[in-house]
């Protein structure tokens, strides 16, 4: 009974043991928790990573004294060389609040080029070396790191916008109302956004108005028809001619492009 009892406890220490051991090799630190052990990687890598034994030191906090993240725990560092064609880094799907700093230089002597929550970019000198910090902000307000999902991606082109205004357009005589029409398209963009600004001269008085609109997920190079509504602020449009002036911005996730045009506009009137 007593060697039975004896076996028993001894498998028992021995399976702990070995509990704790796979336990403790599961808390490690990722491999370029510090500076000195920064990841090198290119254009095209991305990767899922375990952060939550991940720490924050003073190189941490040497980048990130230019940008003031609000805390940059759990960080991993990965270090590019640029190539002069722009590289974004992005860390939005991570499953925690994620951050980027980015600078070049060396330990005690970093600079600053770029940093911010989910994505950054714009980055990317041709032949020079820079780290890349990846840490939980904790902008949700709690924990330490979890799932890092990380990518470095090119940068896209810039987006473009071109927009015209039909010559005709309508009002409304009753309500001074005018509508606008013409055709717009943009490229490399998240959204669109459209202004207008129309002026009619009545004798020597003027009326102004605006008007515009916004749209997303078009901007993939079709040309495509818009109408919008004008409100005069001062008074009402009439009958005749207009100054018209449009202006369109397609703005991607870093810059916009924008397109313009002056168009003297002819408007009939109706109800």
């Amino acid at each position: 009974m007593k060697t039975t009892q004896r076996i028993t406890t001894t498998l028992v220490l021995a399976l702990g043991g070995v509990g704790l051991a796979t336990s403790n090799a599961m808390a490690a630190a990722p491999s370029n928790d510090l500076l000195p052990n920064a990841r090198a990687v290119a254009v095209g890598f991305s990767e899922l990573l375990d952060t939550t034994e991940a720490t924050t030191d003073a190189d941490d906090a040497e980048l990130n004294a230019e940008c003031g993240a609000p805390a940059t725990d759990a960080s991993v560092w990965y270090t590019i060389v640029g190539d002069g064609s722009g590289v974004v880094v992005d860390v939005s799907a991570s499953d925690y609040s994620a951050g980027i700093l980015v600078g070049p230089g060396t330990p005690g002597s970093l600079g600053l080029v770029a940093c911010g929550p989910g994505v950054v970019g714009s980055f990317a000198e041709e032949g020079t070396a820079y780290y890349v910090l990846a840490f939980d902000d904790q902008l949700d307000g709690s924990g330490n790191g979890g799932s890092l999902s990380i990518s470095f991606v090119a940068q896209p082109d810039a987006p473009t916008a071109e927009i015209t205004v039909d010559p005709t357009g309508k009002v409304n005589t009753r309500t001074g109302v005018a509508t606008l029409t013409g055709t717009v398209s943009c490229t490399n963009g998240d959204f669109l956004d459209v202004f207008l600004d129309v002026r009619q001269n009545v004798g020597r008085f003027a009326v102004l108005g605006s008007g515009g609109f916004f749209e997303e997920g078009t901007c993939d190079g079709e040309v495509r028809a818009w109408s919008a509504e004008v409100f005069p602020q001062n008074g009402k449009f009439a009958g005749g001619k207009s100054m018209t002036v449009a202006t369109a911005f397609a703005c991607g996730i870093f810059e916009c492009g924008l397109g313009y045009t002056e168009q003297r506009v002819r408007l009939v009137g109706g109800r």
